[in-house]
């Protein structure tokens, strides 16, 4: 990422450079060789004029001093020099400037300047400045020089700006990949971080969403198998001692042990149904449920939970309100919240246990009550793994997200002794 990123910033800045330089390359030697030629040509013109007009009749010339890489010669009409440096005989520009007009030529040697010099409309010689073309090529090639020490320059800042904003581009996305390789390992947790990137962010906010769909479906398995096994433990220990206990005691009624086996296979069968149907709702108003009338649940619950409490030397009690025996509750979810309200009072709880059905206008609350003392805070009741035993700490847990799928509240309404209860609102 980092050397791609350098490349095509190098590349382009190389781009850039390049069609930048050139052209100005070329403007610089046409400038240098025109600046020399209007030299040349200013040079010729001021020593015409020390040319005085006698000098066709012999008459010396001075000519002003000049630059030493420059050569001012004056030729006469017989076209030999007269005066300062220059070659011998004159050369093509001289003859041509003899016919009166100001000559500029260009040899493979030299930039030359011709200006003829008259006398009463007559042209009585001419006066030849000259430069050698190595001398402006040598100050073209400086600026040359000089231009490629700036390109170089600029290249060298392009290459650290590069390499910095390579490094702002890649950090986050390195960053990304480490967050997705911690979450490969099993760290569903991690999460990337926004870097102010709007692309980048927008991709990192993306994965963090995908991350958080993926650990809640994976949570919503952990939780039905965990749900599941919690749920299924109880009825399944129950009818394997019923079966058992009816092959055991010789003269049983195998009819009646074969109702009861069969009423704790539906009752299995209600659990899977509740625990499948937990693990895969959705967000959104609570599912419709079946009902059943309240005094029916209750007989439901008495007839599966007396014997176990029983067995215990315990003793459970069912006090309903003849008001309310009649009104319906969503059947199968109140039955697995009362399981596991009376689970947890066998296993943690102590005395007798009641049942309490009480109509409240407008809703039924169900009280579980134990003659026990609660030993964990109320505040981490709820949350999935508080116990104070051996227990998993799942129960609570799940009776209080079976209550909130289909619009019912459980709480804890007393520490000592203690109660739970779960309001069940009536629909008018």
């Amino acid at each position: 990422m980092k050397q791609r990123v350098v490349r095509v910033a190098l590349v382009a800045a190389i781009v850039a450079l390049v069609l930048l330089a050139v052209p100005l390359a070329v403007a610089i030697r046409v400038s240098f060789f025109a600046d020399e030629r209007g030299e040349v040509e200013r040079a010729a013109m001021a020593a015409a004029v020390r040319v005085s007009p006698d000098f066709a009749a012999g008459d010396p010339v001075e000519l002003p001093s000049g630059s030493s890489e420059r050569q001012v010669g004056v030729y006469d009409r017989q076209l030999r020099l007269r005066a300062g440096t220059g070659p011998g005989r004159a050369d093509s520009a001289t003859r041509r400037a003899m016919a009166d007009r100001v000559v500029q030529d260009q040899t493979h040697n030299d930039l030359v300047a011709a200006v003829p010099v008259s006398q009463d409309e007559r042209v009585i010689g001419v006066v030849r400045a000259s430069t050698a073309t190595q001398q402006v090529w040598n100050r073209v090639l400086l600026a040359w020089g000089a231009l490629l020490a700036g390109a170089l320059i600029a290249l060298g800042a392009a290459v650290l700006v590069a390499r910095r904003q390579a490094r702002i581009l890649s950090a986050p996305l390195e960053a990304l990949s480490r967050t997705s390789l911690a979450i490969a390992d099993g760290d569903l947790s991690s999460r990337a971080e926004l870097s102010g990137i709007t692309e980048i962010d927008q991709v990192a906010s993306t994965h963090n969403t995908m991350v958080q769909h993926l650990a809640q479906l994976l949570q919503r398995e952990r939780h039905f198998t965990a749900n599941a096994s919690h749920q299924l433990r109880t009825p399944l220990t129950g009818l394997q001692l019923g079966l058992e206990r009816a092959l055991d005691t010789p003269g049983t009624d195998q009819s009646a042990a074969l109702e009861e086996a069969l009423e704790q296979a539906h009752h299995l069968q209600h659990t899977i149904d509740e625990v499948l149907r937990l693990a895969t709702a959705e967000a959104g108003p609570p599912a419709a449920a079946s009902t059943l009338p309240a005094g029916d649940l209750l007989d439901r619950v008495e007839a599966r939970w007396h014997g176990p409490f029983a067995q215990d030397s315990r003793r459970m009690e069912v006090v309903p309100d003849p008001a309310a025996l009649t009104l319906p509750v969503p059947g199968q979810t109140t039955d697995q919240i009362l399981d596991i309200l009376l689970d947890n009072a066998r296993r943690h709880g102590a005395g007798t246990v009641t049942v309490t059905l009480r109509e409240l206008g407008g809703a039924l609350a169900l009280d579980v009550t134990d003659e026990g003392t609660l030993a964990i805070d109320a505040m981490r009741l709820f949350e999935r793994g508080a116990t104070t035993g051996t227990g998993t700490g799942i129960g609570l847990s799940l009776a209080l997200e079976l209550a909130e799928s289909t619009g019912a509240r459980l709480s804890l309404t007393q520490r000592s002794p203690t109660r739970f209860t779960l309001l069940l609102p009536q629909s008018e």
